[in-house]
């Protein structure tokens, strides 16, 4: 079976589905393809390539600062030092919050409505691809009722990777200094992540803890990784996937993730069913996950951000 399965949504085998299982034990990645969604994605493309190609006025103009934490930003942390990319971030547009959180850049012509209509689509794929997961860990319905995403508290982000620093070299006085990697090894707070890529390459998972393997572009393919949730759920059945980006060499790439996520005042703890011997992790509040994770993602704090790992039970605590 290939290190990083693809799997018909449309259409999911008993094959495939043993093959995600093994994937989702071992790193966490796995493909989907037979979503229907291909010119929803080359459009969202499309324009969020003319973004990041566009004037830099127009960039600074929706730039993330302390009051509002989306939106434009060239100069984000992974683990206190700063990524090779630039990015744009925003919640859900149909949402309450978003009137005060999203800021929408003034060009290209339908940014706002292709980033919608992107969300509504991959909302909908994402709840289904978590249920295509429980049903490979052979869950009962009620715990596929009772575990669902969340899409009001979930968002979504533009990424470029660039060949060397994004940051003008005027600018960089001052700021972390930049990391090895494009993006350092990290895994996503949520629940699951569903990922479309470029054809340009550079994202990597770490395998059963030793391996660092590629996960390549395939054409009509959407990448899911799963997150630090889906690991508590599941007890350590499932990793949530450890990944990175490697540098670019001579062209830039781009991404684009949606991040799946529990609703916000959600308590996270391995689901009952799915539980072999004692639990893994104490409850949590998904609130006060996010908010630990995030911390350091705009300024140093001086300490490293918190893991899921921190809410593990020691034995014999």
């Amino acid at each position: 079976m290939a290190s990083v399965p693809i799997v018909d949504i449309s259409n999911p085998s008993a094959t495939s589905l043993a093959a995600l299982d093994d994937a989702c034990r071992s790193h966490g990645f796995f493909l989907l393809e037979g979503h229907g969604l291909g010119e929803t994605i080359d459009e969202t493309f499309r324009v969020g390539r003319q973004f990041f190609d566009g004037d830099p006025a127009v960039k600074n103009s929706v730039r993330r600062d302390e009051r509002v934490a989306l939106g434009y930003n060239d100069r984000e942390l992974t683990k206190r030092q700063r990524d090779h990319k630039e990015v744009f971030d925003f919640v859900d547009p149909t949402e309450g919050r978003a009137a005060h959180h999203n800021r929408w850049p003034s060009a290209p012509d339908g940014f706002r409505a292709t980033m919608a209509h992107h969300f509504d689509a991959f909302s909908e794929l994402a709840a289904r691809t978590t249920a295509l997961v429980f049903e490979a860990l052979a869950a009962s319905r009620s715990s596929v009722e009772d575990h669902r995403g969340d899409r009001t508290t979930s968002y979504m982000r533009l990424n470029r990777y660039t060949v060397g620093d994004p940051v003008p070299e005027h600018e960089r006085a001052g700021l972390n200094d930049l990391a090895d990697v494009a993006l350092g090894e990290h895994t996503d707070p949520g629940l699951l992540t569903l990922l479309i890529q470029d054809d340009t390459g550079g994202l990597q998972a770490l395998s059963n803890g030793v391996e660092w393997i590629d996960v390549d572009p395939r054409p009509d393919t959407v990448v899911v990784n799963l997150a630090d949730c889906m690991q508590v759920w599941t007890n350590d059945r499932y990793r949530a996937a450890l990944h990175r980006v490697r540098p670019m060499g001579t062209t830039d790439r781009m991404s684009i993730p949606y991040f799946f996520t529990p609703p916000i005042e959600r308590v996270i703890e391995p689901v009952a069913e799915l539980i072999h011997g004692a639990p893994r992790y104490r409850p949590f509040v998904f609130r006060d996950f996010l908010n630990a994770r995030g911390a350091d993602n705009y300024a140093d704090e001086g300490v490293d951000d918190v893991q899921v790992t921190d809410y593990r039970i020691i034995d014999g605590a």
